[in-house]
């Protein structure tokens, strides 16, 4: 399995955290996400217009999913939305792809992935306040 696939997919579920436990998972959640899919994956982005496309559109599907043109996407909306991707495809017994990632045809969860990456990122600058210490 690939290591960014694993860190997303391995993940203890988080149904009932506290306020500052809940903030923190959603740090962490995103924060994973942009580290181990993210940074790269918007880069090549960036690099290949098809790629693009394809993140927008899906990035547009999360957005209407979570009902963002009704009300503004948070942190904890799509950390939640991330977790429950990666439930999913671990009780579907998705088959990850193996070796290094192909940007120029991206599984269909790696781009969904991708999409919650570019969501989190047009967020707010501060949308979460500083992790409990």
């Amino acid at each position: 399995m690939p290591e960014w696939l694993a860190s997303v997919l391995m993940r203890p579920s988080n149904d009932r955290v506290s306020t500052g436990t809940a903030i923190g998972s959603t740090r962490s959640t995103l924060t994973g996400l942009a580290a181990s899919v993210g940074t790269v994956g918007l880069t090549e982005a960036g690099l290949r217009p098809a790629l693009l496309a394809v993140v927008d559109q899906h990035a547009a599907a999360i957005r209407d999913s979570l009902d963002g043109d009704r009300q503004p996407l948070t942190p904890a909306a799509l950390a939640g939305y991330a977790e429950g991707l990666r439930d999913a495809a671990r009780e579907a017994g998705w088959p990850p792809s193996s070796g290094p990632v192909d940007w120029a045809e991206p599984d269909w969860l790696l781009t969904r992935l991708l999409a919650v990456c570019a969501l989190a990122r047009s967020l707010p600058t501060a949308p979460l306040p500083p992790a409990p210490a």
